[in-house]
């Protein structure tokens, strides 16, 4: 029996990377896509509670939620008449690694989905500096990487968390690997407002063969991350 599948995203409905993701998930699946209305980079797992969020649909097979990525799952799981089988969540426009996983809108949703008993993947591709993204060639990866993953049993509240690398040089291996433990650098620079973050996202301190360094030396850094 095919899955139901749900996909969502932080970077907003009509992102390239959702639209990638959108057309690949139907190799896997019925599709059904509920985003964001406007961008909500890095919002983590913010809840909508205390004023109403719109639902409506786009298009066929698509709805937009005037909200977070996890009031779109949480509304999906309300308002649609599928039972779903797997949200996907993704694919981010930059990575998801390390520490970024507590601030990310991306994860959020796939660990809101997991928190309802639903199996859940979040995907995000690293930018290098000055490159732009192939997502013919990130297509191709997540494709890959769902066919080794899906199938995969989970314990309970466990969760994938799968990011994309962005190196020319280098053909890329799937890597099950930890995440990285270390924060954000502590790394501001004054101006007249106050204190700005001056921290570089490719320069950060990470341990060897962790998400950090798997996705930074070429590779699909694959995780699995857990609700509790």
């Amino acid at each position: 029996m095919a899955r139901n599948i749900l996909v969502t995203n932080d970077d907003g409905i009509g992102a390239e990377g959702i639209e990638t993701l959108f057309a690949l998930a139907s190799q896997f699946g019925n599709v059904v896509l509920v985003a964001p209305a406007e961008p909500q980079s890095g919002c983590s797992h913010v809840i909508t509670a205390h004023q109403a969020v719109r639902f409506e649909q786009a298009r066929a097979g698509q709805f937009v939620a005037h909200g977070t990525p996890a009031d779109c799952v949480r509304l999906a799981l309300l308002n649609l008449p599928q039972q779903f089988d797997l949200v996907l969540s993704g694919i981010n426009h930059g990575g998801n690694l390390g520490a970024d996983i507590f601030c990310s809108g991306t994860v959020a949703a796939a660990r809101e989905a997991r928190l309802h008993g639903i199996p859940s993947v979040a995907l995000s591709h690293y930018r290098a500096p000055s490159r732009d993204f192939d997502w013919q060639r990130a297509a191709e990866l997540v494709t890959q990487v769902l066919h080794k993953i899906l199938d995969q049993p989970l314990q309970a509240g466990e969760y994938w968390n799968v990011n994309l690398p962005h190196h020319p040089d280098v053909q890329p291996e799937l890597i099950e690997c930890p995440v990285d433990p270390h924060p954000h650098p502590l790394v501001y620079e004054p101006d007249e407002l106050g204190w700005k973050y001056a921290g570089i996202y490719h320069e950060r301190p990470r341990l060897p063969e962790s998400d950090l360094e798997v996705c930074f030396a070429g590779h699909v850094a694959i995780s699995r991350l857990r609700t509790h």
